[in-house]
């Protein structure tokens, strides 16, 4: 199947490949191979007659733009043609109207696919030192991003409802599965933030063929119910989530555990309309959930009590400190949300179709994988974890060496590599785990008044006053 791509396609995959140090014989280095890439380009992929933008230099062009600082498909293109230029071939046309057709051609389903394929190699190739009591923990979290306000993104993806017509922009619902051992997105749903059966919850539930048995599921109290809980025990799936805000604790009941620690039962509620009756009737009538008070003591922090529960219920194996330390764990989640969406600069989106703006979510998700990547190899050889490195740092490290790396012959490229798992290995993120800020910004914003009106009427009130 390689063979009948063309060679050309295949040095274009390895180029890629390489400027994500990938395509060599160390640890984590086969997340993602030129054989994974053809394979599934070959497989959702149709012929097209384009000769310059094929679906690998589509593909190609397309993860240059979102790892470049500048994301315009102008400076995509002429990264291209540069690289064109370079390889000895005829650049061409510098207008963008060519690399846009491509890249609405490319199949959402191929970047789709990529995400969960590399985020899950990286994941099953960390060592056992990285991970919780040798079990895998794996982060639960939601976020929202928003895109050009476009009549079809706002059909796909409506605005808020606390926002007036014309003036908000359409956002859709993102919720990951996240591996808190080397950082990576194991899987990923996108969906609407309003409507029926749109909650991060049942997002969520499309997602639960990605976990593994004996996994550990890290959230927040949001995904704390009986069913959710219910549905992960019966895949063999532990818990460690926050208790719901509505569920009362009462440390007098139950089997003691330890101090402000226990087990109790909890029962199985009604049949909500959205769980089939076949599901439904498969789940436990009870369930043992070992719930637990972890006090904070660092001044400056806003919350002092909280309430954890888990399906851990061996206090022996499993101490309550070590319980509260993987749960202040979790906000990892919200860094590495962060993280794509700040540093990767996915929080406000760029294209004006609910395709593209799904294939951009997507394709950044691949290039935060091919960075977790990166900066695991460079942790695993200079005796850090994979949360101790920048990613900030690797990503302009590795956009520096790119094109050395992916032009290089492989005599020459081994002695590069090592700089550059060096380099990347010392950028590290600062320790400051008492840390505690006031949740204010500093730097004032430009004085402009803000539109109330859709700006459409605004511009016609500033004809008429004229």
């Amino acid at each position: 199947m390689i063979h009948s791509i063309g060679r050309t396609a295949v040095a274009q995959v390895q180029s890629l490949l390489r400027g994500f140090l990938q395509e060599r014989s160390c640890p984590f280095s086969a997340v993602l191979t030129v054989k994974d890439i053809i394979d599934l380009i070959c497989q959702e992929c149709v012929e097209t007659a384009d000769r310059i933008f094929t679906p690998v230099v589509t593909l190609w062009t397309f993860l240059s733009q979102i790892h470049s600082d500048d994301p315009s498909c102008r400076a995509a293109v002429a990264r291209l043609n540069a690289t064109r230029v370079a390889q000895g071939l005829a650049p061409c046309s510098p207008r963008t109207g060519g690399y846009c057709k491509a890249r609405q051609r490319l199949p959402e389903t191929l970047l789709y696919r990529l995400v969960p394929l590399s985020g899950q190699r990286l994941q099953q190739q960390t060592p056992m030192a990285w991970h919780w009591h040798g079990r895998a923990v794996k982060l639960v979290d939601g976020s929202g991003v928003s895109m050009p306000d476009t009549e079809a993104n706002q059909q796909a993806y409506p605005q808020p409802g606390s926002q007036k017509p014309g003036l908000g922009f359409p956002v859709a619902r993102l919720v990951v599965v996240l591996s808190l051992a080397c950082g990576a997105v194991v899987a990923a749903a996108v969906g609407r933030i309003k409507g029926e059966q749109t909650s991060e919850t049942r997002l969520f539930h499309g997602l639960h063929a990605h976990l593994e048995r004996n996994d550990v599921v890290l959230a927040d109290r949001f995904y704390c119910s009986y069913l959710e809980i219910a549905l992960l025990l019966g895949r063999g799936i532990d818990i460690v989530m926050r208790l719901h805000q509505r569920r009362q604790v009462d440390f007098q009941c139950g089997r003691r555990a330890g101090r402000e620690d226990h087990v109790v039962s909890w029962t199985k509620p009604k049949r909500p309309a959205w769980m089939d009756e076949a599901t439904y009737a498969v789940l436990p009538a009870t369930m043992d959930i070992r719930e637990l008070r972890v006090r904070v003591p660092q001044r400056g922090f806003r919350t002092r009590v909280v309430l954890v529960a888990t399906t851990l219920l061996d206090a022996q194996a499993y101490p309550k400190e070590d319980l509260a330390g993987l749960y202040r764990a979790r906000w990892h989640a919200e860094l590495d949300l962060r993280s794509i969406k700040q540093t990767m600069q996915m929080d406000v989106l760029r294209c004006k179709t609910p395709a593209m703006v799904r294939k951009e979510i997507w394709g950044h998700l691949l290039v935060y994988n091919l960075l977790r990547a990166a900066m695991a190899q460079a942790a695993l050889g200079h005796e850090v974890v994979p949360r101790q490195v920048s990613l900030q740092g690797t990503r302009q490290t590795l956009a520096a060496f790119h094109s050395l790396l992916a032009q290089m012959p492989s005599t020459a490229r081994e002695s590069i590599v090592p700089i550059v798992l060096r380099a990347i290995a010392s950028h590290r993120v600062g320790t400051r785990p008492d840390r505690s800020e006031p949740r204010a910004c500093k730097r004032r914003p430009k004085p402009y008044p803000l539109l109330r009106v859709p700006r459409q009427q605004a511009r016609a009130r500033l004809a008429t006053a004229a």
